[in-house]
């Protein structure tokens, strides 16, 4: 979903510690009977003869050459999606962020299982990308576990209708405008991708959010980073396992990813004399003032001492970042966290969906392995 691949790695703000990413697995779940039970109130509502609508196709066919007319008729095909309102709106309030819950629903049987047959599957290709991009096959094989179990949940709903539907009907939340906007975007990217690929726009198929394919790209990202690396003249993300490998790759790799960089390693939270007493909310002051630098690794080792230590493996000569994965009312895990975690991140601007992603594709190698 990335600039963004999926609404929270664009909308979510720095440190999002997954308040995006727990609910965007929940809603891919309730997304399939939303839409099942939302057919019937689905409806063709002449997006055409809406004024925002009609003046985005004029800035279209203005801008990029687009035919009005055409493009007036698109939108006259395009549905009004309800569910994609009430799916998008965000997640109330509700218990505290809890890591190890989280993890679960990703690291688990089903899709360790479908992560060891598809990397079977596809080893050559994601050898490739691993020799082209730098990015090893865990990584690349845990992502799209997160994104899509192996392509097995890539949304149904038409891109094109969701898309217009939050462009011009977001609900009235925090921040309506901004995400609008980000719709809006989208929707120029979409019908900018259909045209240069010969394609309907209705065509295309993906999440309540207009993400697309096996790694949920958005379309602006399909357009920026997507590759053909099955050779075969397209860009296919829903139908190329091999297109996808290779785009997450390349993404990653344009983000920041470093070749045999490692990604993390455990930490353990000392409180300074500066931060007493030894409370969770001096704990949380003294994290919080080490993550100031934003989604990047900024510090070096001896820096880091000021608040935690790691074990004697963390290499000195690299700059850190310090993660902190609450664990509801268990204790918060810490860990060091070198630019290749931040790569991830921008994928997803959350702490627990980097992690998910490193531990599922870990795991699946090590069960991989030991067949």
């Amino acid at each position: 979903m990335l600039v963004a691949v999926s609404l929270a790695t664009s909308l979510a703000a720095p440190h999002g510690y997954a308040a995006d990413a727990a609910a965007k697995n929940k809603k891919k779940t309730k997304a399939r009977t939303e839409q099942a039970s939302d057919q019937a109130s689905n409806e063709y509502v002449h997006f055409a003869q809406w004024k925002d609508v009609s003046e985005f196709i004029d800035q279209m066919a203005s801008t990029h050459g687009f035919d009005r007319a055409q493009l007036a008729a698109t939108f006259d095909n395009t549905r009004y999606i309800e569910s994609a309102i009430k799916l998008v709106k965000p997640a109330p309030a509700g218990r505290p962020k809890n890591w190890k819950a989280y993890r679960a629903r990703f690291v688990e049987p089903i899709r360790i299982d479908a992560g060891i047959a598809f990397w079977d599957q596809y080893a050559d290709a994601l050898a490739r990308a691993e020799s082209q991009y730098g990015v090893p096959p865990e990584i690349i094989v845990g992502l799209i576990g997160v994104e899509s179990i192996f392509g097995r949940m890539t949304g149904s709903f038409r891109v094109m209708d969701t898309l217009t539907t939050l462009a011009f009907a977001y609900p009235d939340t925090p921040n309506r405008e901004a995400r609008m906007e980000f719709f809006k975007m989208e929707l120029e990217n979409l019908l900018l991708l259909a045209r240069d690929s010969n394609v309907d726009p209705l065509s295309y198929k993906g999440s309540y959010a207009g993400a697309v394919g096996l790694p949920q790209f958005m379309p602006g990202s399909i357009r920026k980073f997507a590759v053909d690396f099955d050779g075969d003249g397209k860009i296919d993300l829903s139908g190329s396992a091999v297109d996808a490998i290779g785009s997450v790759a390349n993404y990653l790799s344009l983000h920041g990813w470093k070749k045999s960089l490692p990604t993390v390693f455990p930490a353990t939270l000392t409180i300074p004399e500066a931060y007493a007493p030894d409370t969770a909310d001096a704990a949380k002051a003294a994290v919080s003032s080490f993550q100031s630098q934003g989604l990047k690794a900024a510090y070096t080792l001896d820096e880091l001492k000021a608040i935690a230590s790691t074990a004697g493996d963390a290499p000195g000569n690299l700059q850190y970042g310090v993660v902190d994965l609450q664990n509801g009312s268990d204790a918060t895990e810490y860990w060091f966290a070198t630019d290749n975690f931040y790569a991830i991140t921008q994928y997803n601007r959350s702490f627990f969906y980097a992690m998910s992603v490193i531990d599922l594709g870990r795991v699946i190698g090590a069960a991989r392995s030991s067949r």
